[in-house]
């Protein structure tokens, strides 16, 4: 996303928070709110984080000419075809028929009654196959959600153009790119359960098939708050990443979002993934300029780039994509405080966040921004965050030290006011985590501490 102060498409999540606090407190009053009065022991309550990952949790699911393979890394595949089906690209008009399979999960029933939920996925999608991604949920009032796209994707761009679905809608509620979100939950109105549909697809009459080895989404019932309690500083520890900025990249490959002067979500994706080893050969880069510097980042961008959107700041996508490397998996969740960031530093896994803020707000940015992703890698010993930031001149200038108190609150808030002085929302602490297929026991124990499995 563009690190500029502009609108983004989040922002459309604002019209029910603007609407619940019109006619109420201003920034000063807020700042008074409860919010501020403790620490916040709610936190892990607000987050359900739910994945069908093992051969037990595939076998649990309704096949319809899908079936389950096992071994290290179990998943689901195409079997026999349940069938035909023609799709019509939105974005290239081309028309193709389609063998395909489903694998629908049981019903969860959410932990935590939502407002908002995102789905995950990683898979392996080689030439001529592609996968879509449904949620159909229950309200807290009984009544059902139509079946929602989530997204349709594949790895590579050449079979169809991966994208998410607008004008999805209930008028209870909307689909916003990768956010299914109640429309006015000042009504109480929640999703109370939901299962995912999954469809693979492939070209007629060959034995190729998509591979899933992870399915699940993330359910949140989102505070209401300008401000968050300050946690108390803990870890002091520095992870080693690579650092990559965004700003070199300005103007290249304009066709995916206006080029790199957007790409702070892919950027911070290829830093992590280079952290964890990931790397791409030669022929994979051979169709950038060879005069661009770090041309896996606009690698990151084409193949993260969502078609309806057009952006590549879809945040399942750049999940999936990350799980495209060897020995991978990336989820999008929700933290509940820095505290959580320090458990996992701790056992060496980064965090890619999301955060809008003034340019006041945060010192030593030099921007303000509606939506931008950065890479947190550590704590100093005052407790102060420690990220690369792809918003820099040039890689460099990437690493960063934000004020702990500053940088927690833009991060964790889920409502602010814009340069305009209007309510507008903030993400609430969504994050991507990528990390091991095959995690070691205490990346596992820090990983179960914040919800993810």
């Amino acid at each position: 996303m563009s690190r500029a102060e502009q609108p983004s498409r989040r922002t459309v999540l604002a019209v029910a928070v603007a609407a619940a606090v019109a006619g109420s407190a201003g920034p000063a009053a807020a700042a008074g709110s409860a919010a501020d009065a403790a620490p916040d022991d709610t936190a892990a309550r607000l987050v359900d984080n739910h994945a069908w990952t093992t051969y037990s949790d595939w076998r649990s699911g309704t096949a319809k000419g899908t079936r389950v393979v096992a071994g290290s890394r179990p998943g689901v595949v195409m079997g026999a075809p349940a069938g035909t089906t023609e799709y019509t690209d939105p974005h290239t008009g081309t028309t193709a028929t389609w063998e395909y399979a489903t694998w629908t999960s049981p019903v969860h029933e959410l932990a935590v009654p939502s407002t908002e939920v995102i789905a995950s996925w990683n898979a392996r999608t080689p030439a001529g196959t592609w996968i879509q991604i449904e949620l159909q949920g229950t309200y807290s009032d009984d009544t059902a959600t139509p079946w929602y796209v989530m997204g349709r994707w594949a790895a590579g761009d050449s079979d169809i153009k991966r994208t998410s679905v607008d004008d999805q809608t209930d008028d209870k509620s909307t689909i916003w790119t990768d956010t299914f979100a109640i429309d006015d939950p000042s009504t109480g109105l929640r999703l109370a359960s939901y299962r995912l549909r999954l469809t693979l697809y492939r070209k007629p009459g060959t034995k190729t098939t998509p591979t899933v080895w992870r399915l699940g989404a993330m359910g949140s019932d989102v505070p209401d708050r300008f401000t968050v309690p300050a946690s108390a500083p803990g870890l002091a520890h520095e992870l080693i990443v690579p650092r990559y900025s965004q700003e070199i990249h300005a103007g290249q490959y304009p066709e995916y979002d206006n080029g790199g002067e957007a790409w702070c979500s892919p950027t911070s994706s290829q830093m992590i993934i280079e952290y964890w080893g990931g790397r791409l050969a030669g022929e994979q880069l051979a169709w950038v300029d060879p005069s661009y510097t770090d041309p896996q980042v606009c690698h990151a961008a084409r193949y993260t780039y969502d078609y309806q959107y057009a952006g590549c700041g879809n945040w399942p996508f750049n999940a999936a994509y990350a799980a495209t490397f060897k020995d991978l998996q990336g989820v999008v969740t929700r933290l509940g405080s820095l505290t959580d960031l320090e458990t996992l530093i701790a056992a060496g896994i980064p965090a890619i966040t999301s955060q809008s803020f003034l340019k006041e707000e945060l010192t030593g940015a030099g921007y303000g921004t509606s939506g931008h992703l950065m890479t947190v890698i550590g704590f100093t010993v005052e407790g102060d965050v420690i990220a690369n930031d792809p918003a820099s001149p040039g890689d460099t200038a990437v690493r960063r030290v934000y004020k702990r108190r500053e940088w927690e609150n833009i991060w964790l808030r889920t409502k602010r006011y814009n340069a305009s002085g209007k309510v507008v929302s903030g993400t609430g602490g969504v994050c991507y985590l990528y990390f091991p297929a095959r995690p070691t026991a205490r990346q596992r124990k820090a990983l179960a501490a914040v919800g993810v499995r």
